[in-house]
């Protein structure tokens, strides 16, 4: 993971995967328009540990073990999805901000970590990584730099979201406009989701 052959391409892959559309950065925007990015960077963090553990369990062999149980790795995949469907249908049903109200994110450290378990994006970056960027020679400590980087790339790039949803908020105090970005939000949160849904197996 040292060698800049490896390592480059590792996070030009980190950064495209982390930082593009997909269940987490709607998570973040969405938090990002309701708190604000300060009370945001839990779900943030939670969203980076949780990454990086996955990734280090499927490169200790979890990958494998599910691929030996596809019906489990389908049922983590539409349990994530129906997660999902039900944050949307609760952010497209929220109102506009209530720049008074003590709101709360969609999900805290401790959820963020958890929901990547059933993230089905989350299991395309880590299975993907773990199979083509994890030399053999020194494995283990090429997997921890390797969840290491991931982590660290992942703060950022999801910030992102939430630092856009933060420059949102002061708009969707009006209904109408509140009301277009939640039904747009929620159509968005599916639409990233279905691809990698029935394209990750």
């Amino acid at each position: 993971m040292t060698d800049p052959a490896v390592l480059i391409p590792f996070l030009i892959f980190c950064v495209v995967l982390t930082g593009t559309p997909g269940p987490n950065n709607m998570m973040a925007l969405a938090s990002g328009v309701r708190v604000g990015v300060r009370r945001s960077m839990p779900l943030v963090a939670g969203i980076a540990v949780g990454v990086a553990l996955q990734l280090v369990a499927v490169g200790l062999g979890i990958g494998a073990l599910l691929q030996s149980f596809p019906a489990l790795h389908d049922a983590m995949r539409w349990a994530g999805a129906a997660y999902l469907v039900w944050l949307a249908i609760k952010i497209a049903r929220s109102g506009p901000i209530d720049v008074e109200a003590d709101e709360r994110p969609p999900l805290g450290f401790a959820g963020a970590v958890a929901f990547q378990w059933i993230n089905p994006k989350a299991w395309a970056i880590t299975t993907g990584a773990a199979a083509t960027y994890l030399p053999a020679d020194g494995y283990a400590l090429n997997l921890a730099l390797a969840a290491a980087a991931m982590a660290l790339i992942s703060i950022p790039c999801v910030s992102v979201w939430s630092a856009g949803g933060a420059v949102l908020r002061r708009f969707l105090v009006q209904p109408a406009y509140a009301t277009a970005f939640n039904i747009g939000a929620a159509v968005l949160l599916v639409a990233a989701t279905v691809p990698i849904l029935f394209g990750a197996h």
